[in-house]
């Protein structure tokens, strides 16, 4: 029995202390009917809030984690739950740009979820940057994706929130194109029946400058037939002191009447100052969600945005130290989610004592990092072939070089216990004087 059916009837039960007992019995009947064509599932909006299969309020705290270019992490979800987190934002890719993340992928890392007891918010990442960035895809691919994977999402409203796709345009954007994309692909799933909460990014690389989220939000969520849409901004280096940060926020809630979550954000982005303590403070004050940028695995341009050193949960960066542990941080906010009993995690002790020492430096994978205002970073850092003298490796961009894929020719890939490049991608994916090239030890 989902949580929802049994709030549902609990509502109900209650009821049934003023009315008749046939009456209640029909009311059942038709919380019955209803649910079995799931008009009733998961989590919910009313108003600015966001609720869970319980009814009761949730606010997201938590952090971003690559999956689609990380899937060995498995450990991740287990360790950023014992940061104190409530929740997950899950990188995943419908295969046009990277390797697509299967129906049974996703089974496992909602399972990862739940056995962490973290809410799992699931994020298409290939659209980003679209009209802007060559590579990205499209936003009706990516709504197709999500009806195309259905069989994993059915039944978990619960514990999974859809944010259709991550930072889906760049800069400029007509907002009349943003409004009808992101309705259209609202319409796309509701259409094949999935229910849960939906997810839409700002343009803009989701730092909506242009105010379009800002000036339209409510003309997308009339889209949803089930009045069931969350927006979510990205916070970098156009969000750099409080009185913007908390304009934007402010604005929002009083314009929309909507929920609005801070979907990514960290301290630095590529160099430029963004202000964390400002954006954790009125995220705080004003009830709204947010999740850092990102757990581990960023490309040379953005490694002071990784959470933790090599994906070890010993090792807190800085970013991870303030965020995790500091004002506002996760640690001292984060409430679990009801439906896994809504009590706060415990810091762990390893992540306690991680916060009061410096890490050492550690060589690490690296994928895309989060995109920025004017383009999306595509970056990497230092990652050794085994075996021979010599062998065919990518240069990706100016870093150094990493191994090519065997098993796959696009995306990036997972083997040996390191990620890879495919070599169709290593010659085409990349522009400057990045490729194949050949690497002695």
């Amino acid at each position: 029995m989902s949580m929802s059916y049994q709030y549902l009837l609990k509502k109900i039960s209650a009821m049934g202390h003023t009315l008749n007992n046939g009456l209640t019995k029909g009311l059942v009947f038709v919380a019955t009917f209803l649910l079995s064509i799931n008009a009733v599932a998961g989590f919910s909006v009313s108003g600015t809030q966001l609720l869970d299969g319980n009814g009761q309020p949730f606010v997201m705290r938590g952090m971003n984690h690559p999956h689609a270019w990380y899937l060995g992490e498995a450990s991740a979800f287990a360790n950023i739950a014992a940061t104190g987190a409530n929740t997950v934002r899950v990188v995943l890719s419908n295969g046009d740009r990277w390797t697509r993340n299967s129906k049974a992928d996703v089974a496992n890392v909602i399972a990862l979820c739940k056995r962490a007891q973290l809410i799992c918010l699931l994020e298409v990442h290939d659209v980003t940057g679209s009209g802007e960035e060559g590579a990205a895809g499209t936003m009706a691919r990516a709504a197709q994706y999500w009806v195309d994977i259905k069989g994993a999402l059915k039944g978990q409203e619960d514990y999974v929130l859809i944010n259709i796709a991550n930072e889906p345009m760049g800069n400029g954007p007509a907002p009349s194109r943003w409004v009808n994309e992101q309705s259209a692909a609202i319409r796309t799933l509701r259409a094949a029946g999935l229910t849960h909460t939906l997810v839409i990014d700002a343009a803009n690389w989701g730092q909506d400058w242009q105010n379009i989220m800002l000036d339209n939000a409510s003309q997308v969520a009339q889209a949803d037939s089930l009045s069931n849409t969350v927006f979510s901004v990205h916070m970098y280096e156009v969000y750099q002191n409080y009185s913007r940060i908390n304009n934007y926020v402010t604005g929002f809630l009083a314009n929309h009447n909507l929920p609005l979550i801070v979907g990514e954000f960290g301290q630095d982005h590529q160099g430029q100052f963004v202000d964390a303590d400002s954006i954790m403070r009125v995220a705080q004050e004003q009830g709204i969600g947010y999740l850092g940028w990102s757990w581990s695995g960023n490309g040379s341009c953005c490694v002071a945005l990784d959470i933790v050193n090599n994906f070890n949960p010993k090792s807190l960066t800085p970013w991870g130290r303030r965020l995790i542990n500091g004002v506002n941080g996760i640690a001292k906010t984060s409430v679990k989610a009801s439906v896994y009993g809504g009590v706060t995690p415990p810091l762990s002790s390893s992540s306690a004592e991680s916060s009061r020492s410096s890490s050492s430096s550690m060589a690490s994978s690296s994928l895309l990092s989060s995109s920025s205002v004017a383009s999306s970073s595509a970056a990497s850092s230092s990652s050794s072939a085994g075996g021979g003298n010599c062998a065919q490796q990518c240069q990706w961009y100016s870093d150094a070089p990493r191994p090519l894929c065997t098993t796959q020719s696009t995306g990036w890939g997972w083997e040996n216990n390191q990620s890879c490049i495919g070599r169709t991608l290593c010659q085409t994916g990349q522009q400057g004087n990045g490729g194949i090239v050949r690497v002695c030890n």
